[in-house]
């Protein structure tokens, strides 16, 4: 039997609110996606075939650029949100949960800033 109460056993517990944030960020993330998937891959099937000057021009378009600039960003940032869920789920070793959520942190902003650059440089280029 325990003295203490019920608040005193469910103290840091329960729920913080930071969840809603997280929530939300998936779900917008995950219909901005949408629209931005379909217009890609009607981008590919338009550029069937093309030789890599055509698609260099494409991505050089101020249009497409930006278009793929977010969808780089959404995507990667809804990947991110969907692995730390996994993650804060599923790795029950405390240590190796902050390391794993770091490192997905990590490896999604270095992909982010690679190839935003990639992106920005072709654009920029002609």
């Amino acid at each position: 039997m325990s003295l203490r109460s019920d608040l005193g056993r469910v103290r840091g517990l329960g729920s913080a609110k930071e969840g809603v944030a997280h929530w939300w960020a998936q779900r917008l993330t995950a219909a901005a996606l949408v629209p931005l998937l379909l217009w890609f891959v009607a981008s590919l099937v338009s550029l069937a075939g093309a030789d890599h000057k055509a698609a260099v021009a494409w991505i050089g378009h101020p249009v497409h650029a930006v278009l793929l600039l977010l969808l780089l960003g959404a995507g990667l940032h809804h990947a991110h949100l969907g692995l730390q869920v996994v993650i804060e789920d599923y790795v029950h070793r405390e240590w190796l949960k902050v390391t794993s959520i770091v490192l997905v942190k990590f490896a999604a902003a270095l992909i982010a800033a690679a190839s935003g650059f990639a992106v920005l440089k072709i654009a920029f280029a002609g």
